[in-house]
């Protein structure tokens, strides 16, 4: 069963074609168009360089598309679970453009042009949300007055989910768990990033809040920040809405303290070059993560498995150090030797003896979606 994975931005659309058929699902070709302005014509561009002569021609025909699986970013608190497209699913979709304006409206018009295209083929949408779900209203609560939860729906909703639980997972049975048993920590930490606790194979808690802007420091988000000091400088500076939102999302983060980029690699360059805005950038990034896993620690009642993921938790080596050192009090061991240089690899990063077990897992958003489709369609 060869399943079309279709995650489309704004101006974008990423697509792999998956075949389920052995169960594990096989990666048979994957790409992105660019510069979209019009998605259906952007999908029809995907089909005919799938099923093309070309080297991602994978497919003999449109009939061998089993059933299309769509990232979609927020299901508000409308889906607890990946869904079968309906006409239902489709209006709950619309109804989250204004808590993610950027992402729903291009995710929905995949599907819709797919439901042109391709009529008779089944279609499954996979929110980022949804795994967060089983977040306890004490949780995903804001200390505001009760009116703008109940008239706007503020609360706490969290993204990344689909990574979250997917190297949750994968991390379990790399360390012998039983993920339905256990206590983990996933730290899905790139240009955007959050960290999450799960119990027993279910969120509890995560840093991203109502919008992607909260929690850890990211590369162009500013995290978790006194909310008073954003009334401050918008009064000093005679600042809108807009600009202050502009500013939190797209100028402050590791760029915003160092001044210089929003990529890691670029950060850690300049600080090995002696940088010091750049080295202050770095210890701030590890720091707010660190604190993120003594509290989701505290919340869980101890821990049984940390995970990194994300561009910069597979691959900088140097942040999962530092934000490892000093855990020994959680029951942490962690072996430098086995992380140094370790990069795009699964790994177990503590030592045999750790109570608690540490591991680089690579991430797999698209296979997620591909099996859930797969689920729910057959």
């Amino acid at each position: 069963m060869k399943i079309l994975v279709l995650n489309c931005g704004s101006s974008s659309i990423k697509y792999q074609v998956i075949d389920m058929s052995a169960g594990a699902g096989e990666l048979l070709a994957k790409g992105i168009v660019d510069r979209v302005t019009d998605h259906k014509e952007g999908i029809k561009e995907v089909i005919e360089t799938i099923t093309g002569d070309g080297e991602k021609g994978v497919l003999g025909s449109l009939d061998e598309i089993g059933a299309v699986g769509h990232r979609v970013a927020h299901g508000g608190a409308y889906f607890k679970d990946s869904a079968v497209v309906t006409d239902d699913v489709v209006e709950k979709i619309r109804a989250c453009f204004e808590l993610a304006p950027l992402h729903n409206p291009a995710n929905l018009m995949g599907i819709l042009s797919i439901a042109e295209l391709l009529p008779k083929v089944t279609q499954v949408a996979v929110f980022d949300t949804a795994f967060h779900q089983t977040i306890p209203a004490e949780n995903y609560m804001y200390a505001l007055p009760w009116e703008y939860y109940e008239r706007l729906g503020v609360r706490k909703f969290g993204f990344h989910g689909t990574s979250h639980r997917f190297v949750a997972e994968k991390g379990a049975k790399m360390a012998g768990l039983d993920v339905e048993k256990a206590k983990i920590i996933t730290c899905h930490i790139g240009n955007g990033g959050s960290v999450t606790a799960i119990k027993n194979g279910r969120s509890v808690d995560t840093s991203m809040g109502f919008t992607p802007v909260d929690g850890v420091i990211m590369g162009t988000r500013c995290g978790d920040v006194d909310p008073g000091a954003l009334l401050y400088i918008g009064e000093r500076e005679g600042m809108s809405l807009d600009e202050l939102g502009e500013m939190i999302n797209k100028r402050s983060g590791v760029l915003g303290v160092s001044g210089l980029s929003s990529d890691m690699r670029d950060i850690v360059a300049a600080a090995e070059e002696g940088n010091e805005r750049a080295a202050l950038a770095l210890a701030m990034y590890d720091a707010r993560i660190k604190h993120y896993i003594g509290a989701y620690a505290a919340l869980l009642g101890g821990v049984d498995l940390i995970v990194f993921t994300g561009g910069v938790g597979e691959n900088q080596w140097q942040s999962r150090e530092r934000i490892c050192e000093g855990l020994e009090y959680m029951g942490v061991e962690f072996s430098p030797s086995t992380n140094f240089g370790l990069r795009g690899q699964d790994r177990i990063l503590s030592t045999v003896g750790s109570r608690v077990v540490v591991a680089v897992v690579t991430t797999d958003e698209e296979l997620v979606i591909a099996r859930d489709t797969y689920r729910l369609a057959y």
